[in-house]
């Protein structure tokens, strides 16, 4: 049986990684992670399974690689060179720090994007559609890691069950 302060522990942490995938600047994969392991913890490392626990794990680790890669990723698929993501990808980083936000980060990246794209193939359209999917990108992992960290907190929820 999991005593009552590590079961609030661990459903704060759930809940809390739900929270940061929503909100820029704050790391919703560590907190799932975290509840994930503490709830293991607590009960002696025997819920979840190891099965589970495995998955689980991995779900959060995803998570945090879309955090990150996300929008590199997204540049590429949109027709980017690798050096054009990997200068967007470095770009949205140092804007992301420097303007304290995601609205730099994206900004950052979208217009780098394009440029890139506009120098490298001449083309002004190539490089806005490099830039439009590379923006459509950047949110749709936002709302994935939404989605997985959501995924995490419901299982969890059923465990505790």
């Amino acid at each position: 049986m999991i005593s009552l302060p590590v079961l609030v522990v661990t459903f704060v942490l759930l809940i809390a990684g739900v929270v940061g995938s929503l909100i820029p600047q704050v790391p919703g994969a560590p907190f799932s992670l975290g509840g994930v392991l503490v709830y293991w913890w607590g009960t002696g490392f025997s819920e979840p399974e190891t099965l589970l626990l495995l998955v689980l794990v991995g779900v959060c680790v995803l998570t945090f690689v879309i955090d990150f890669a996300g929008g590199v990723i997204a540049a590429r698929v949109g027709g980017a060179s690798t050096t054009t993501a990997v200068l967007a990808g470095l770009v949205g980083f140092v804007l992301f720090i420097v303007s304290g936000g995601p609205l730099g980060m994206i900004l950052g990246m979208v217009l780098t994007v394009f440029v890139a794209e506009y120098y490298r193939q001449n083309d002004a359209r190539a490089g806005a559609k490099a830039a439009l999917v590379t923006t459509l990108g950047v949110l749709s992992s936002a709302v994935m890691q939404a989605v997985l960290t959501g995924s995490i907190l419901l299982t969890m929820t059923l465990v505790a069950l």
